[in-house]
């Protein structure tokens, strides 16, 4: 049997990674409505029509850089929330996973800061529902502790709601962390996990008061 599919399939997923690098890199500092095809396409070290053999337009390729920045921290956070020997103590495991996803892929999150609001709509769009997403997989989460079973769902992606915009907040302070060393990440680390605490410890008396 021939292996040449496979291997036309790897050179294309490697091609579609090395567009999405370049562009990665060139929004480092700028945003995303300011990048040309071309310049993407040079820095990958392709020809600009093989760029269509993976996106239909820019904007397309704007979506896939919100998608790849997101999904890859909501499967990091899940895994941390539904590890065994984290279970107790998970908003410790959380907020050390989002620290270091963030340290390790700092483009990616100074991309989403950027163009929450301030990129294109459909890239807005696009940020505004992997944000959607990540607070209703949250809620499915909640709903497994015994004193959140009896919550409705409306509370309980309400809570999500108040725990991904605490992280959100926590993400801006890494990325502009000054000084940038090991003392401010951990001071940033501890307030993150003090908020969300706050927010869990709250809960229950929020839906006893009148």
């Amino acid at each position: 049997m021939s292996t040449e599919p496979a291997s036309r399939q790897e050179r294309k997923q490697r091609t579609r990674q090395a567009l999405l690098k370049a562009a990665f890199e060139l929004v480092a500092d700028r945003g995303f409505a300011t990048v040309s095809l071309r310049e993407v396409t040079k820095r990958a070290g392709v020809v600009p029509t093989a760029f269509y053999r993976h996106f239909a337009s820019l904007d397309e390729l704007g979506v896939a850089l919100v998608e790849e920045s997101i999904r890859t921290l909501r499967r990091m956070i899940r895994s941390a929330r539904r590890d065994p020997q984290t279970y107790q103590d998970i908003i410790r495991a959380s907020v050390r996973t989002l620290h270091e996803h963030v340290r390790a892929h700092e483009s990616h999150f100074r991309f989403l800061i950027r163009e929450r609001y301030g990129g294109p709509e459909v890239v807005r769009r696009a940020v505004g529902t992997e944000l959607r997403l990540f607070a209703s997989e949250l809620a499915v989460d909640l709903a497994r502790f015994e004193y959140l079973r009896e919550w409705s769902t409306e509370d309980l992606h309400l809570i999500a709601d108040l725990i991904i915009t605490a992280m959100q907040a926590s993400v801006e302070e890494l990325i502009e962390a000054v000084p940038r060393d090991e003392e401010t990440d951990e001071q940033i680390v501890r307030t993150a996990q003090k908020r969300l605490r706050l927010i869990v410890l709250g809960v229950p008396n929020w839906r006893s008061s009148p």
